[in-house]
């Protein structure tokens, strides 16, 4: 499953902020299908931040996740939706060289039918936000 864009390990390289775009269902109700995103490339990453990162496995596919606990080897990450897999429990640990970045800020684009004024002031309140850490990830995956 392809989670964000190509575009953004480009980005990565010539600066410490990128752009990503999201897709697919794994950081529901966090992220959405769409989303845009703000990365951080090189933050340091502390349990709960919502990072990107090259799958173990297909490295040329980038995903985003929840960084749950730091463990030997890497880390364990966890996509906010339990029910949409692709993450540490179908893959294991994530070595820290695949860890690209943290996500900051996000970003929803206006859908074509939010037209009336109200609508339109619901889209602004509500479609930049910063991306928050979530402390409660590592207490959610021991209780799997």
């Amino acid at each position: 499953m392809r989670e964000l864009s190509q575009e953004t390990e480009r980005r990565g390289a010539v600066a410490p902020y990128g752009l990503a775009e999201v897709t697919g269902p794994s950081m529901v109700p966090t992220l959405l299908h769409g989303d845009r995103l703000v990365v951080h490339y090189g933050a340091r990453i502390r349990p709960g931040d919502v990072v990107v990162l090259r799958h173990p496995f297909q490295q040329d596919l980038l995903v985003v996740k929840r960084a749950a606990e730091r463990r030997e080897g890497g880390w364990w990450v966890l996509g906010d939706n339990a029910y949409a897999g692709g993450d540490s429990t179908d893959y294991g640990t994530v070595p820290q060289e695949l860890v690209l970045g943290r996500v900051r800020f996000r970003y929803r684009p206006r859908k074509p039918d939010q037209r009336s004024p109200l609508a339109v002031l619901r889209w602004a309140v509500s479609a930049a936000r910063p991306v928050f850490c979530d402390r409660s990830a590592s207490r959610r995956l021991r209780a799997r």
